[in-house]
């Protein structure tokens, strides 16, 4: 993982179900502000996080179990939305968070961000999503085909990189760099961190952010929409959609971004979290 050599990030590891809960922060004190990825890993959220510390938060973006560098597997029960939340309440025990969190969820890190908000998982102040999955907008076709148990047999590991390798680059857009990709593919050389990524494809469903619509209408909670204008997976119509119809909604686009925007423009999106998890902000 590439940081710069002024960054003050750094990961850290906690045990969770007696396995390794692997997260990047910066180590200080401050209200914590949760980051919580989908089909990708923690790594989206780095080129942001040195800025939202800067504001006096402690941000914290963690790998879900089997993904990225934390220990564990997923399978099609423990990859469910729903499973994922109670991993996530689990994880901030573990980390001894109990007062009230900033979330921020980015793919289907997004819908666990809705679910802790809507069920009071968590005592969440603010709730951030970027490039997010909403309502019936996935699981898009590149993930939709891993529900088949013959599409992942049939998949060599050669096969499974390359598509992932393609992926990472259409999301990153203009940001894309051998380097960047080579850093976001290499968790998949392992293939245990494969099969979490196939088994988290396969119980991808649409219903667990249909469900918590009505919830999220009552909701008075300040909510922020970030967008990549260009998101060929999470289109841009989804978040105008969302930002009509949910109350205290704001959302900002981001010209010329794909799905991972906070590589293409970190300082403008880190400065918009940091504004809106600033209370009053």
């Amino acid at each position: 993982m590439h940081e710069s050599a002024d960054s003050r990030v750094s990961r850290a590891a906690i045990e969770v179900d007696g396995e390794a809960a692997s997260y990047l922060t910066v180590p200080q004190d401050g209200p914590v502000v949760l980051l919580l990825h989908g089909t990708y890993w923690s790594r989206v959220w780095l080129p942001v996080l040195d800025r939202i510390a800067d504001a006096g938060f402690r941000p914290i973006a963690v790998d879900l179990p089997g993904m990225g560098h934390s220990g564990g597997e997923l399978d099609l029960e423990t990859a469910t939305v729903p499973a994922l939340v109670d991993w996530v309440v689990r994880f901030t025990s573990a980390l001894h968070i109990s007062g009230p969190v900033a979330v921020a969820g980015h793919d289907i890190g997004g819908a666990i961000a809705q679910h802790l908000l809507v069920h009071n998982r968590l005592e969440v102040t603010r709730l951030a999503l970027v490039d997010s999955v909403t309502y019936d907008s996935w699981p898009v076709p590149s993930v939709a085909r891993f529900r088949d148990p013959e599409i992942i047999a049939a998949t060599t590991a050669d096969e499974f990189l390359a598509a992932r390798r393609e992926a990472v680059t259409e999301s990153l857009a203009g940001a894309a760099s051998a380097r960047r990709i080579a850093e976001y593919v290499d968790p998949w050389t392992d293939p245990r961190v494969r099969r979490s990524w196939m088994a988290m494809a396969g119980a991808a469903d649409s219903r667990y952010t249909l469900e918590v619509v009505p919830a999220l209408k009552r909701s008075a909670t300040p909510k922020l929409l970030i967008w990549g204008e260009d998101d060929g997976s999470q289109k841009v119509e989804y978040a105008e959609r969302f930002a009509s119809e949910i109350p205290h909604t704001t959302l900002i686009r981001i010209p010329g971004a794909d799905h991972i925007p906070t590589e293409s423009a970190p300082g403008q999106i880190a400065h918009a979290l940091a504004d809106f998890f600033t209370v009053g902000g």
